[in-house]
């Protein structure tokens, strides 16, 4: 929030039981649209020479490894296991966040899709916060490159 904040981005607080570990449950929670929640996945490529990367993809959609690894340009990526994706971001799974990653030297990478909508929720970094904001204000702050990840 306070990234946002310094940079003059307006958001709104979604807080939702910190039980919660997934972008339906949230949107179930909150009573928004799924297509308008999005979870962050953490992703490592095959080829040791790319860092770990975060996709940020709906909740009611299923992230595509081959088309995430084409967007890449990696042979195969695979999902990293809960254990591993806390432990390289130092955040428990439902509070992973690019925005609480920023500087953290992650690829942040966001589905198409999410062009096409008014607004955005994404984790804050904790469980139990998310935020809503305008989805070009999130491309810019986070510096996500937008792909065809998902189905």
């Amino acid at each position: 929030m306070r990234v946002l904040e310094s940079q003059g981005v307006p958001y709104e607080v979604v807080s939702f039981p910190d039980s919660i570990h997934d972008a339906v449950g949230v949107a179930e929670a909150a009573g928004l649209p799924v297509e308008n929640v999005y979870k962050t996945l953490v992703v490592e490529a095959d080829d040791p020479r790319l860092r770990p990367l975060l996709v940020m993809v709906a909740a009611s959609r299923r992230l595509n490894l081959k088309k995430v690894a084409r967007a890449v340009g990696a042979k195969k990526v695979h999902m990293a296991r809960q254990a591993d994706a806390e432990r390289l971001t130092g955040l428990k799974v439902g509070g992973i966040s690019a925005l609480a990653l920023l500087n953290k030297g992650f690829s942040v990478y966001l589905d198409e899709q999410a062009i096409l909508l008014d607004y955005i929720v994404v984790s804050a970094g904790k469980r139990g916060l998310n935020l809503r904001l305008d989805v070009e204000d999130l491309i810019r702050v986070t510096g996500a490159e937008l792909i065809d990840a998902s189905d």
